[in-house]
């Protein structure tokens, strides 16, 4: 392979086809920007699909892995190590956790969130304390039980049978979900939910069906599980969406902008569930690896503050100004749905239902852009973004649009 030249073609002919690239090829990061292999650059809005947190290569971040990679890589979890205890604390002491497991991935953040909610149903309520109530159109990852629990079947169809005992109400419909509950009763182990939907197109759930699903839960002795993966970290300007929702959950995972782009997933929770976990009953080989430790614990450092934490709002709302006034000369979208730096732009007249045009368009303009759904562009760009960037990157999108698809 020494001094092989790399195509994207190789892509097609190597790897397993779960994914379908862009035509290009990423080699270097700096900030909230990319270049690809023929020095273009290009603005990033997507952040790795809101992992990037702190952009690409921030000095602390690179600073902090160096530092680790010289002392200690891996020591499986036969062992305990520094950084693990110390991200551990920071969480802690960050959230309503007294608790920390760790693993590689949202996937495995959700999936280790629902076997717990069932042992510890199962130590307290019985053997037929199972049911799981989720949302419509809901994503928990990619795992048999989480792709069960999302409800999507384009992503559970075709594998078999599916994990039982799984419930979907329409997500915020409140009359809904109290049906459900009077439907499965104490049978009911938990409910997971996401306080913004990401994947279905970025719908913000109302305070309304979070204090509901609060309640039911709590009376109903199941556990309140929210998936954080990607709106926590700062990504909806609080440090976790549950924190400005003012609904406490009894686990929560979190995962993509906690480790700043290197792989990182948590599964935070309280005393009481914690004990349900013993010895051997769950875990993770790289779970707390001391690299990736390390690196996220310096992303809290700098992401757990209210000067940082104020920014993304302000990002966020400079974004969206940016989109309206592409929307009145273009008409481009039926409805922008936001919550920080978490944004969903439907598409609409004759852009409506073509995300992949719209994010192939943008490519060629030099900007990186996200589908949710299948009519909704994302944009979730590193929460430190410059105001510079987000005007050029907005430049390109109106262009990308006008070029891609002609003005209407």
């Amino acid at each position: 392979m020494a001094g092989e030249k790399i195509t994207r073609d190789m892509f097609d002919q190597l790897m397993v086809p779960c994914y379908a690239p862009a035509p290009f090829i990423p080699v270097r990061g700096e900030g909230s920007r990319v270049w690809d292999q023929h020095n273009k650059m290009y603005i990033d809005f997507a952040a790795g699909v809101a992992v990037s947190a702190l952009g690409h290569c921030h000095p602390a971040l690179v600073e902090a892995l160096t530092r680790q990679a010289k002392s200690l890589w891996h020591v499986s979890n036969w062992l305990t190590n520094e950084p693990a205890l110390i991200l551990a604390k920071q969480l802690t002491e960050s959230t309503f956790a007294d608790r920390v497991f760790f693993c590689n991935s949202g996937a495995e953040a959700n999936e280790a969130a629902l076997k717990l909610a069932r042992r510890y149903a199962h130590n307290h309520g019985g053997h037929e304390k199972v049911e799981i109530i989720s949302a419509v159109n809901a994503f928990h990852g990619r795992t048999l039980f989480t792709v069960s629990a999302g409800g999507q079947p384009k992503y559970s169809s075709g594998f078999g049978p599916k994990p039982a005992n799984i419930t979907h109400v329409p997500f915020n419909d409140t009359i809904a979900l109290q049906e459900c509950f009077e439907r499965f009763g104490d049978k009911i182990c938990a409910m997971i939910l996401e306080p913004v939907q990401g994947e279905s197109g970025i719908f913000p759930a109302t305070e309304e069906f979070l204090h509901l699903a609060r309640h039911l839960t709590s009376w109903h002795k199941a556990a309140l599980i929210f998936d954080e993966v990607q709106t926590g970290v700062g990504r909806t300007g609080a440090l976790y969406a549950y924190q400005s929702a003012g609904v406490t959950p009894d686990i929560m995972t979190t995962a993509k902008g906690l480790g700043g782009g290197i792989p990182i997933g948590a599964m935070l929770t309280t005393h009481e569930f914690a004990s349900a976990f013993g010895a051997g009953v769950h875990g993770s080989t790289y779970g707390g690896n001391p690299l990736v430790c390390a690196v996220a614990s310096q992303v809290m450092e700098i992401v757990n503050t209210p000067d940082f934490l104020k920014g993304v709002k302000a990002r966020g709302e400079k974004l969206i100004a940016g989109l309206n006034r592409i929307n009145e000369r273009l008409s481009c979208f039926s409805e922008i749905r936001s919550a920080g730096l978490l944004i969903g732009c439907e598409l609409d007249g004759a852009w409506r239902e073509r995300v992949p045009d719209a994010i192939a368009a943008a490519g060629k303009e030099g900007l990186l852009v996200l589908a949710a759904g299948p009519q909704t562009l994302r944009l979730a760009p590193p929460l430190n973004i410059p105001d510079e960037d987000i005007a050029e990157g907005l430049a390109r999108l109106e262009k990308a649009l006008l070029k891609g698809f002609g003005k209407k």
